[in-house]
């Protein structure tokens, strides 16, 4: 099956030749456009000319390490969607990645069938949901707006730039403002619902970031003890 014009566009970077070929061909299979890169420098050269989709990005390269990577491309405001590769596979890993601005984790070796369904699973959330599906309006969070249905962050400086992760968690806040969501809930609305508390708490934090006006002391994204996070909109 080849990859029509319309079919997401992925980037995939890894240093292991064989490995790269194998998921080019894999994914290409699955109805992906692929784009393949050997390390970081030639991944930062593709991002230059091509909007790509969601990256397929390993961590342990020579060089730029794909953790390095990310931490930099978050930092320029490349909000492209990243699934990391990685040897590793401890909680801890997890939570790193997760801390960098990684949307989700595979570690290897694994199924093309997870990577492929994985793939689906990052991009259904990082597309904007669908207007019938909220019927709330934007939500005040302080100087800054957030239009669940454009899923889009404003603020005085404008655009908000918010990952895939970032944008679902404030979704699922916003659809039960002033209710306890849960880690477990919350990791289903990001569609990672093997995700540990720690990298719940993780992506919290990042958000966070973004919308108070002092994190270490948040008005708006509040911890309920015990229980799990709640939204308090409100100027």
């Amino acid at each position: 099956m080849s990859a029509a014009a319309d079919a997401p566009h992925l980037l995939v970077v890894d240093d292991d030749s064989r490995l790269r070929a194998l998921l080019q061909r894999f994914l290409t299979e699955q109805g992906f456009r692929i784009t393949a890169a050997a390390d970081a420098a030639a991944a930062r050269h593709a991002l230059t000319s091509v909007s790509f989709d969601l990256m397929v990005l390993d961590v342990m390269m020579p060089g730029e390490s794909g953790l390095e990577l990310t931490e930099s491309l978050r930092r320029e405001g490349q909000d492209v969607p990243i699934l990391m590769l990685t040897a590793r596979g401890a909680p801890d890993d997890r939570v790193i990645g997760f801390e960098h601005g990684v949307d989700d984790y595979l570690a290897k070796p694994f199924d093309p069938r997870e990577l492929a369904l994985r793939i689906r699973t990052i991009l259904r959330r990082a597309a904007p949901p669908p207007v019938a599906d909220l019927s709330g309006g934007p939500v005040q969070l302080g100087s800054r707006w957030f239009d669940p249905q454009r899923a889009e962050l404003r603020g005085p400086e404008g655009v908000v730039r918010l990952t895939g992760g970032e944008q679902s968690l404030l979704i699922a806040l916003a659809a039960r403002p002033n209710e306890v969501l849960s880690r477990e809930e919350i990791a289903e609305a990001l569609g990672t619902p093997e995700a540990g508390e720690r990298a719940i708490d993780v992506q919290v934090t990042r958000l966070r970031r973004k919308i108070e006006p002092d994190p270490r002391e948040p008005r708006f994204i509040q911890t309920v003890r015990h229980r799990g996070y709640i939204l308090r909109p409100g100027a």
